[in-house]
Formats: C-alpha cells, structure tokens, sequence
C-alpha cells in the first residue's frame, strides 16, 4: 500500500512515529519557565486582562495575598505542545489541537519556576484518526503541582 501521509520538507527532528506507535503513559517535557514581571506585562497586554489581581500588588496583598497572581491562561498556555517534542515524534499525523481544559490549583506567583509536563492518558482510535488525550501538569519550584488539566490531539491513522 503506498504510503499517503504528507510529507513535510526538511529532516525531521526525530524519528516520526504514527498513532498505533504511541503509548499511555509516554512523558513529553515541556521546558521550565521561571515568571517575571515582563511575563505578567507581555501577558497583560496580549489578552487585554487588565483585573488588578494581575498587576496592582496592594490590591492583591489587601486580598491576602503575597503578590500578584499569574494569569490562568497564561499557565495554560505553558503547556502548549508546540514547546516540546510531541509535534516532532508525530509530525505530519497531527491534525489539530481539538480540546483543552484546566484545573487551577494554587496561585502562580512572580519569580516562580513552573514545570510543565505532557503525559499521554489516552488513546482513542477512531476509523480514520486518533485522539491523543494528554494529562498536562504544571508544577512549581516547591513541588506544589499549580494545574491540572487535558489536552486532546487529532491524528491521522
């Protein structure tokens, strides 16, 4: 049978595997980021989320707080794929990012360190596709995990 799958120009980073290749339970890194001031500001000004628990640290330390409190979606985001290895061991495969969804467990704070982690919890084939369900995690620099959620990936058999 003839191999139909795109091809993508270049060398690939890694060997490219396809969804039958995949495993529950496979681990993908996502760099660490310690956040700063300017991550809060950049953030700020991308989305337009102004509410003073994001930059007015009188504000949040009347609330009980020690500091600022990160943007949610700003930890969300540090867990995007794309800052890893996945989209490089799937490669052409992948579809689309389909789904996302997130607990937010503890405050995110300026001058924590976040590790974010993708773990494949399922897989779905379908007659076509597969989804890849993957457990994302976010933890601090104490070992407090700060998110959980999953994030759902379509590829193509």
């Amino acid at each position: 049978m003839p191999d139909t799958r795109p091809k993508l120009p270049g060398t690939p980073l890694l060997p490219i595997r396809g969804f039958a290749e995949l495993s529950v339970g496979e681990r993908f890194p996502l760099p660490s980021r310690t956040i700063t001031h300017a991550h809060f500001a950049a953030f700020q000004a991308l989305t337009g989320d102004n509410h003073p628990i994001h930059y007015d640290r009188p504000y949040c330390q009347a609330l009980g707080h020690p500091d600022m409190l990160a943007h949610g979606l700003h930890v969300v985001a540090l867990t995007a794929a794309g800052a890893g290895l996945f989209p490089h061991v799937v490669g052409p495969h992948l579809i689309g990012f389909t789904e996302v969804s997130a607990r937010f467990l503890r405050p995110v704070f300026p001058d924590d360190t976040l590790y974010p982690l993708l773990e494949i919890a399922e897989l779905r084939p379908q007659r076509r596709t597969g989804v890849v369900v993957m457990a994302a995690t976010v933890d601090n620099q104490r070992g407090e995990r700060v998110l959980e959620g999953r994030h759902s990936y379509l590829l193509r058999l």
